[in-house]
């Protein structure tokens, strides 16, 4: 499924993780710069993990008759709904706030925050198929079950998309951004 889509598969270039081998990730929640800001950052990245992650395992439930159809719809339709909802309100808080900030005070940010920016924009294209098929799928419960698992079938395939981009995407982030905040003690 994910060569639907236009997404980057690979790594984050090396020259961009030079703060973190000086700030690798097992060693952040001891620095006097990681601040509730940064873990509540983090927190929002955790949730969408997770977001993604039941919105999968919810429609293999359904799929492999483990979970009612009725229940998968209001699941689906409230834990897809938020997902989206919050990931197009963060990458855009990002985008606008956060990013600048990060590139202001650190030049080596601007090459990975092209990178990141890509991301969002692709991530943008994956979200637009996934509400399209979680909105199918929810309206064909109502109408024809059937065509109901189908459809489910293939939201499985978008969900799996989303779950592998994010992982990589969050990390990728995570790991440009924690690094800069701490060696310059932002977000304070």
């Amino acid at each position: 499924m994910l060569d639907q889509f236009e997404m980057r598969t690979e790594d984050m270039p090396t020259n961009m993780q030079a703060l973190l081998r000086t700030y690798p990730r097992d060693t952040w929640d001891a620095h006097p710069g990681f601040t509730e800001k940064t873990r509540h950052w983090l927190g929002a990245h955790r949730m969408f993990r997770q977001l993604s992650a039941t919105v999968r395992k919810d429609t293999e439930s359904y799929l492999n008759g483990d979970r009612d159809v009725a229940d998968y719809a209001g699941r689906l339709s409230y834990h897809s709904g938020a997902l989206v909802r919050n990931l197009h309100g963060h990458h855009g808080w990002e985008d606008h706030s956060y990013f600048p900030e990060l590139s202001a005070a650190d030049q080596r940010f601007d090459a990975g925050l092209e990178v990141l920016e890509k991301d969002h924009a692709d991530l943008d294209v994956v979200l637009n198929s996934f509400i399209r098929t979680a909105n199918r799928t929810i309206k064909l419960v109502q109408l024809d079950k059937k065509a109901a698992r189908e459809e489910a079938g293939k939201l499985h395939g978008v969900a799996q998309t989303i779950e592998a981009f994010l992982q990589r995407h969050l990390t990728d982030e995570e790991e440009l951004a924690v690094p800069i905040i701490l060696h310059h003690r932002l977000r304070g």
